[in-house]
């Protein structure tokens, strides 16, 4: 494990830039922390954290000169990796086909398929980390992989900043995926502030992490670095907002599909699907066919969805859903049921984001305690103010 000083910080973002990486890292917009193109450890959060509870998210200022003294921000990294919209093909009409007498047509190069750079993640929360992994499953691990999420994902390096200051909404430790990442990772960071001047221990996971800590200006960390590094990510995880009980949840929740729970659920939630957008492990999607004006140019693309949007689960005479419980039921089911059949995990890393992003503050840790708990069934927690 090495050490890196404060205004050595840089040197692992030139090491980065020089390899040709597109540099992505938390960063201050709009009031928020988001995630977006840097080039600099100045354009990192310095000093800022956040308040967040169901419905509500704030920055503030903070008493030192962190760089990842907050949680996290409404951004997922599957946004990089997955994105938003995508081009899966285009076709531009040619003359006619000599043995059918039909237009016929040629196949172009999606947009930009050919020129994505390389992408460096830094300041990738443990619980984000995990989220890649469930998306890696999803993606990568069946009988078939998504070809574009396959190739930005072999080319990204990881660098993760180990989580010292846990926010309001935040259970990751309860479901095992942080705050800190034993593995997964090119480089780790660990942000030390209470042995003097800002450091930060840096040790690689893979061989191109080693590589590229091999051109960082660091030192050999002392044990006492170490041991202050050990005692902030334990103290996180003695401070988070909220709790998952995972003692036979699966099961429990597989039994529970006619739950009173759902219902008085249902009463509350908007359907808006914030909840999916800011989840970092939510891939619905849905593809549409497009043509230009003059009928030259035709486009497949996929674009995000939701499951909470009635018209996902629509097929012929009707959508498979049509209620706000059934919807909000399967969202629930999925994360912390059917994901688990699926690929033996859970489909929720803890972040928190869905909780602090709900605009009528529905807090999942609530609803899944209250249908492993009949003592506590009926009881609606009060609503929160909202994000205004």
């Amino acid at each position: 494990m090495v050490t890196i000083q404060r205004n050595d910080l840089q040197t692992l973002f030139d090491a980065l830039e020089r390899r040709g990486y597109r540099i992505i890292s938390p960063t201050v917009r709009d009031e928020a922390i988001i995630l977006d193109t840097v080039h600099s450890a100045d354009d990192l959060p310095k000093g800022r954290g956040e308040e967040q509870s169901a419905a509500r998210y704030r920055l503030n200022r903070r008493e030192d000169d962190a760089l990842f003294g907050y949680a996290v921000g409404p951004h997922a990294w599957k946004q990089f990796l997955y994105p938003p919209v995508q081009t899966l093909l285009q076709a531009r009409r040619e003359g006619t086909s000599r043995s059918s007498g039909e237009p016929g047509f040629a196949l172009l190069n999606p947009e930009g398929a050919d020129e994505e750079p390389a992408m460096a993640f830094v300041g990738v929360r443990p619980c984000d980390l995990a989220a890649i992994r469930r998306l890696d499953a999803v993606f990568l691990q069946g009988p078939f992989q998504e070809p574009g999420y396959a190739r930005r994902r072999s080319r990204a390096l990881v660098v993760v900043a180990q989580c010292t200051a846990p926010s309001g909404t935040c259970f990751c430790a309860s479901m095992n995926t942080g705050p800190s990442a034993p593995d997964g990772f090119d480089i780790a960071l660990t942000e030390v502030l209470s042995t003097g001047p800002t450091v930060y221990l840096a040790e690689s996971g893979s061989e191109r992490g080693a590589e590229i800590l091999r051109d960082v200006t660091c030192r050999p960390s002392t044990s006492e670095e170490i041991s202050a590094a050990a005692r902030a990510i334990e103290s996180a995880a003695g401070r988070m907002g909220r709790h998952v009980d995972l003692d036979g949840l699966s099961e429990t929740l597989r039994r529970s599909i006619e739950h009173v729970r759902w219902q008085q659920t249902a009463q509350r939630c908007l359907s808006c699907a914030n909840c999916t957008m800011v989840c970092p492990t939510c891939f619905c999607s849905t593809v549409e066919d497009t043509t230009d004006l003059t009928a030259t140019i035709a486009e497949r693309r996929r674009r995000w969805d939701s499951c909470f949007t009635l018209d996902y689960s629509y097929i012929h005479g009707g959508s498979v859903r049509p209620s706000g419980m059934s919807r909000y039921r399967q969202w629930i089911m999925h994360k912390m049921s059917t994901w688990v059949d699926q690929y033996g995990t859970y489909g929720c890393t803890g972040c928190g984001r869905c909780i602090t992003w709900c605009p009528v503050g529905i807090d999942i840790t609530q609803e899944v305690a209250a249908v492993q708990h009949p003592s506590i069934e009926s009881v609606t927690p009060p609503r929160e103010n909202v994000h205004g």
